[in-house]
């Protein structure tokens, strides 16, 4: 009787269970019926739904076109790179033509003279002064006139050169005036960060580019269009031709030192300190250089590529890398003349008042 009374209970617990069970879950199909929640917010009006005639085709022409790319220029053998010869390489800038001049019409003449002079006085006096041709040895202890030449001819040859030298350096630091593009350059081991604080904040890293078969899986290799072995590098340094550059040169770790001898620009980047250069090229053309001081393990791997484009090209490059021209920024303008009418503006306690209230009443 017990168990019966127990089968019953159970019986009746299990019933409750289920009927509580099927109020709670919802079946499948009435979940799919049910409306979303979305589908309770008013349906926007169908003339903003339809699409404009041809907008359909426009969106996917735009989808397909690619993004705007620059390109970049084919170097020229032996320009701008090292060509096997033993002389200086040509010059594209107004101071290292200067340079160039220097050394080859001053340098040059003065120490082949200076070194025949003393060849000449060598061979003189191993032949009239040997212990053969002359047993007796002179007692000659001064001798006036040949002490004032010695003394006087050596500083007359260091004036000669100096004038000019002294000159020189003046120049590689005297920027000119009128429009400049300012580059921030900063050495790091092993690669080369560079700036445009003036365009927009553009910065990016220049690498080295592997050869075939040594760069990393999936990165790109050197090829003959991107410049020499050992010179080409992934991202190349662009400036405009006939503007004057400001190269500003620092480096984050050790000493570097950034050299381009097609533009007669060597220059030493220590961290902490920023040191500054100009440059002006006017042909367009690529342009290789290296880093020129012992910084470590893999000095020999940072390239500089120097690409000079036009103004044009400039511009249209600037504005690829996602940054502006001067001449693009006319809100920071209009905002400094909203600031200098309002600082005119009479004020009351503090508060600008509007002028025109001011008239009227």
């Amino acid at each position: 009787m017990n168990g019966d009374k127990m089968r019953i209970l159970k019986t009746a617990m299990l019933a409750a269970g289920l009927a509580l069970a099927s109020f709670s879950v919802t079946s499948p199909a009435e979940a799919a019926a049910a409306p979303a929640p979305q589908a309770e917010l008013a349906p926007a009006p169908e003339a903003e739904l339809a699409p404009a005639p041809g907008a359909e085709s426009a969106t996917q022409d735009a989808a397909a076109a690619p993004a705007e790319e620059f390109e970049y220029a084919v170097p020229v053998e032996g320009v701008g790179m090292p060509d096997g010869g033993i002389d200086l390489p040509d010059q594209v800038t107004e101071v290292g033509r200067q340079a160039l001049w220097f050394h080859d019409a001053l340098l040059m003449p003065i120490i082949t003279v200076i070194s025949l002079f003393v060849l000449a006085l060598l061979l003189w006096v191993m032949a009239r002064f040997n212990r053969r041709s002359n047993p007796e040895p002179s007692k000659t202890t001064h001798n006036t006139t040949l002490e004032v030449i010695w003394t006087l001819v050596p500083v007359l040859i260091l004036v000669a050169i100096a004038v000019p030298s002294i000159n020189l350096l003046a120049n590689q630091y005297d920027l000119p005036e009128g429009e400049s593009v300012t580059v921030k350059v900063t050495g790091n081991q092993w690669n080369w960060l560079y700036e445009y604080p003036d365009h927009g904040n553009i910065s990016f890293v220049s690498n080295m580019l592997e050869e075939e078969g040594e760069q990393a899986e999936g990165q790109p290799f050197r090829t003959d269009a991107d410049g020499p072995r050992l010179l080409a590098a992934d991202r190349r340094l662009v400036i405009p031709a006939g503007t004057t550059v400001r190269f500003q040169i620092t480096a984050s770790d050790v000493l570097h030192s950034f050299a381009v001898p097609a533009f007669w620009l060597k220059m030493d980047a220590v961290p902490g300190r920023l040191n500054e250069t100009w440059v002006r090229v006017d042909e367009p053309g690529v342009y290789f250089g290296q880093c020129s001081e012992l910084c470590g393990a893999r000095h020999a791997y940072m390239p500089i590529a120097v690409e000079v484009v036009t103004p044009e090209r400039f511009a249209q490059w600037v504005r690829i890398q996602g940054g502006s021209m001067p001449g693009d920024d006319t809100g920071d303008e209009a905002l400094e003349v909203d600031i200098e009418g309002a600082e005119d503006a009479p004020t009351v306690e503090g508060e600008v008042v509007d002028q025109a209230a001011v008239d009227n009443s």
